[in-house]
């Protein structure tokens, strides 16, 4: 008999990815994620499976290896390995054998492509930083810049991402192909490998990136070293690959027109520079992954490129799902997977007749598929987490469609308490309502180890895309921007009435609301200014418009874009959009959850809320989470995962149950 899945499940789930065949499309090599023995972190390896899912092992012994790559004669593996602070290139024997390193460490590496002919590599990395010894004083700090720090990175050093060409055979030293004056997002080499293109931001006091947030394409010539600039035009721009024959580069990224809000989009772009041409024109939809889930952080944006060049292949967000999209130079486009699920990965050729795909849904955390393009028949080639899913019992969750009371349409999904029908007799259950950050993000068709405990123990749980959320065209993602608190308001709670109008055991004087960084500040807003919930718990939330704008990494932007104006000149609104000022309102038992060191959505946000409710004598409780970035609930240290999960769901029951 299956059992109710705990939090302390986190410590049996595996996650796979970054999915990379062979050349000769015979074994794929691919990460596995999984705690480590201690608990004290992660460990990832690399894994190598034949195409017909047979003789899956491990490859690579290392703590932290990442993002493997086959050498183009097939000969090696290359991957990215960290030890203690520093990642390098390692390389392995595709026959097996002992990893070793293949490039010097006075480079910190981020990311890196083979060469054509495979003898060099493309690197994108940074200086390694040297350590400091010594009893003297610790360094001031000189801020000069505007953003400085960085949520998960800290403060900033100085120092910027540049492009350096390697010969892995190590008779050439490292070559620098572009200096400190610009900070690299992402490049690709040519396809005769004389050329590298590069997207980047300019230091050199012409502009300052951190008011323009965009970057420019350029491309560089190896043989003469002479820099060309691509566009005019600037783009938020996240994925590069030129086409077969090298007259064309096609991007993913978008032109800034609605802020954060704006769609992702499919550009192609002559290879010498010019006009970008809009290729995925026809689809109003975000291009790329953008559900939210407490399985993976953001993943790299794939794009594949037919050898005809007239086929562009990428991940499209459609209304909770995230599927693989083919993109004609015409502008075209049609799905290439279907199903209730989430694609965040995919490789492979496609004129070959197959992709690889690492695919995700509600009741799976994610494997990897061999996808067959004539037949569109899809075999599984691993099965990482079904030891786990074989002893537990999940919830399935129910998708609805419903209205806001301004008439504005509503999709969600409702989960009832696992084993509702055979366990419970009928008897009436508490209510969740989840909201999920961004908020230009959405909820979707994948896995939610948060949703999965809160129904493991006795709660629905209702989760929707309010206005504002990615995957149901560019209008509806732009429509929260300075009406926070608003018509995403509205919408939530047309979820909870949905819910509680078709499930006659939903019990509507027990309904709980949590969320976190957007979804924290709307959980704050909904306490103050209904009385409807009899707990909450608000997560990396924001509560004060005034002071996020200056303590955010992203506040003197992101506030401006989505609340409107400034501090010193709209103080009025930035206020009357803060729910730290309905504290006075609150009646609901808050539970609040915040990392120290958030950088996204800063403590103080929480230590003004928790001041403001413990001076009014309000029901509260505040945990502070040490060592602990915006990225928590994702990636954060096992043991503190499992401690939040616990803290949600022990709030709940003790004011629901």
């Amino acid at each position: 008999m299956k059992r109710p899945i705990t939090a302390e499940d986190l410590y049996r789930l595996a996650w796979v990815g970054d999915a990379a065949p062979s050349p000769d499309a015979a074994s794929i090599a691919y990460v596995s994620r999984t705690v480590n023995e201690d608990r004290s972190g992660y460990r990832s390896q690399i894994h190598v499976v034949r195409a017909d899912g047979s003789a899956d092992r491990t490859f690579t012994a290392g703590e932290q290896d990442s993002s493997p790559s086959w050498s183009p004669d097939g000969k090696r593996i290359a991957f990215i390995r960290k030890r203690g602070d520093r990642q390098q290139v390692w390389a392995v024997p595709a026959d097996g054998g002992e990893a070793f390193a293949l490039t010097p460490d006075d480079i910190e590496v981020g990311s890196f492509a083979w060469s054509p002919d495979g003898e060099r590599l493309l690197l994108n990395g940074k200086p390694a930083g040297q350590s400091s010894k010594g009893t003297a004083a610790p360094a001031v700090r000189v801020v000069e810049r505007l953003k400085w720090r960085a949520d998960g990175e800290g403060i900033w050093t100085g120092s910027v991402t540049r492009l350096y060409v390697y010969a892995v055979d190590g008779r050439e030293p490292v070559r620098a192909v572009t200096d400190p004056s610009f900070d690299v997002l992402t490049s690709v080499w040519s396809p005769d490998g004389k050329r590298i293109a590069f997207a980047a931001r300019r230091l050199d006091g012409e502009t300052d990136p951190d008011r323009t947030l965009t970057q420019e394409l350029f491309a560089v010539d190896l043989e003469e070293g002479s820099l060309r600039k691509l566009t005019e035009a600037s783009y938020a721009i996240h994925r590069l690959a030129f086409v077969p024959d090298g007259t064309r580069l096609a991007f993913i990224g978008h032109d800034r027109r609605f802020a954060g809000a704006t769609h992702n989009a499919l550009y192609v772009i002559p290879a010498d520079g010019g006009e970008a041409s809009l290729l995925s024109e026809g689809l109003d939809v975000h291009i790329g992954n953008a559900v939210v889930n407490d399985m993976r952080s953001a993943l790299p944006t794939p794009l594949l490129v037919s050898r005809d060049g007239q086929s562009f292949y990428a991940l499209a967000s459609v209304q909770g799902d995230v599927q693989v999209y083919r993109f004609g130079a015409g502008g075209a486009y049609v799905p290439i997977t279907q199903g209730e699920r989430e694609v965040y990965h995919f490789a492979g050729q496609p004129d070959d007749g197959t992709l690889w795909i690492a695919s995700a849904d509600a009741l799976s955390p994610g494997d990897l598929y061999r996808l067959d393009l004539q037949t569109r028949h899809e075999t599984r080639l691993t099965r990482s987490n079904d030891a786990l899913l074989d002893d537990v019992r999940l919830s399935a969750p129910e998708p609805f469609r419903t209205t806001a009371p301004d008439g504005g349409a509503l999709h969600g999904w409702y989960m009832k308490p696992a084993g509702a029908e055979e366990d419970r007799g009928g008897k009436p259950y508490p209510v969740v309502l989840e909201i999920h950050g961004g908020p230009h993000a959405m909820y979707g068709s994948t896995f939610m180890l948060e949703f999965q405990l809160l129904a493991a123990q006795g709660f629905g749980v209702v989760y929707a895309n309010p206005r504002g959320s990615h995957g149901y065209g560019q209008r509806f993602a732009d429509a929260c921007r300075r009406d926070y608190g608003g018509g995403d308001y509205m919408d939530v709670l047309a979820g909870v009435d949905y819910v509680i109008k078709h499930d006659p055991n939903a019990d509507e004087t027990r309904l709980g609301v949590t969320g976190g960084s957007y979804g924290g500040f709307l959980t704050n807003w909904i306490v103050g200014h209904t009385n409807r919930f009899r707990a909450a718990v608000t997560q990396r939330s924001i509560s004060n418009w005034l002071s996020f704008y200056g303590t955010s990494d992203i506040g003197y932007f992101f506030a401006e874009e989505e609340i409107g104006g400034s501090p010193w000149r709209d103080t009025e609104a930035f206020w009357r959009q803060s729910p730290i000022a309905y504290a006075e309102a609150v009646k609901t038992p808050l539970l609040i959850l915040h990392g120290e060191n958030d950088l996204r959505c800063p403590i103080e946000q929480a230590e003004q809320l928790y001041a403001a409710l413990k001076k009014l004598g309000k029901t509260t409780q505040f945990v502070r989470f040490p060592e602990s970035s915006h990225e928590l609930s994702r990636k954060g240290h096992p043991q503190l995962r499992i401690e939040r999960l616990n803290r949600i769901a022990g709030w709940f029951k003790s004011y629901l149950s």
